[in-house]
Order: C-alpha cells, then sequence, then structure tokens
C-alpha cells in the first residue's frame, strides 16, 4: 500500500497495468475460437447474461455491465435485429418489459459458451502445470474481488 492515499504503489500500477493488458489480449483470443466474431463484446457480454441470469430488464442488464442505459438500449435493439433476443412483458409489472433469448439466441450463446470454455481449460490443461493452475484459481478470486461493490 503506498504511504500517498492518491497515488497508487508501483506495484499496484504494474499490476493493473499487467492484468488489464492480459486480459484483453485473453478476451481477444478467447473470441477467436467462437462464432462470436460478428458480435460485438458488449453484445456476446449480453447473451452471455442473459443465458446464465434468464431474462432481465434493460435497466438491469445496464447495471450488470457497467454501462448508460442508453449504450444497452443500443446493444439491445442490436441483438433483437439479429433474432437473438425478443422483448416480453414482465409478468410482476405489466409496464415494464424484459428482454429475453429467443431460441437462436440461447443456441448461440450455449454453443459460443462451450467453444470458449473448451478451448480455455484445453490451453490450461496442455501449457500449465497443476501449480499453476491453482495460481490462476486464487488469482481470479482476488480479481473477483476487486469488482463486487
Amino acid at each position: 500500500m503506498s504511504n500517498d492515499r492518491n497515488e497508487p504503489s508501483a506495484s499496484a500500477s504494474r499490476a493493473a497495468q499487467d492484468v488489464r493488458v492480459v486480459l484483453g489480449r485473453l478476451r481477444r483470443r478467447v473470441r477467436s475460437v467462437s462464432d462470436a466474431d460478428d458480435l460485438t463484446f458488449s453484445q456476446a457480454s449480453v447473451l452471455a447474461r442473459l443465458s446464465k441470469d434468464g431474462p432481465a430488464a434493460t435497466s438491469a442488464l445496464a447495471s450488470g455491465e457497467g454501462v448508460r442505459h442508453q449504450s444497452m438500449a443500443a446493444t439491445v435493439a442490436a441483438l433483437d435485429r439479429l433474432g437473438l433476443v425478443e422483448r416480453r412483458p414482465d409478468p410482476t409489472d405489466g409496464r415494464r418489459r424484459l428482454v429475453a433469448l429467443t431460441d437462436d439466441g440461447r443456441a448461440r450463446a450455449e454453443g459460443d459458451r462451450q467453444a470458449r470454455q473448451e478451448w480455455l481449460a484445453g490451453a490450461l490443461q496442455e501449457q500449465c502445470s497443476e501449480a499453476e493452475r491453482r495460481t490462476v484459481i486464487e488469482a481470479m478470486a482476488v480479481l473477483e474481488r476487486l469488482i463486487q461493490p
């Protein structure tokens, strides 16, 4: 921890740079093994979120993805044009509409998820020792803690 609360330590700055660069490269590599090439990162992320969590209001998707409502509305509109999502009435509040995966959207999200999972698990198995894989698991727990509110 730095003595000056406003200035990160050298190690914090280095870690931030390394994490950002490596995660960006990993994201691009993982995306290259799925069919998501015709989708933006935001669109693929929304499909994955809807697949995991189920239907959601656009405002909830925006909050979950950390983007403005207007940006999420554009992302949802693009996915709707592709036939991957549809808007449905909220069964608990008739004034709201929920974004839900279509059958094509569900198949796309699952196929993409499976392809990415298989590639990454295979790469970790082939290129990393058991100790290195445990280190990755521990590092992910630390990074997960950083993003929790």
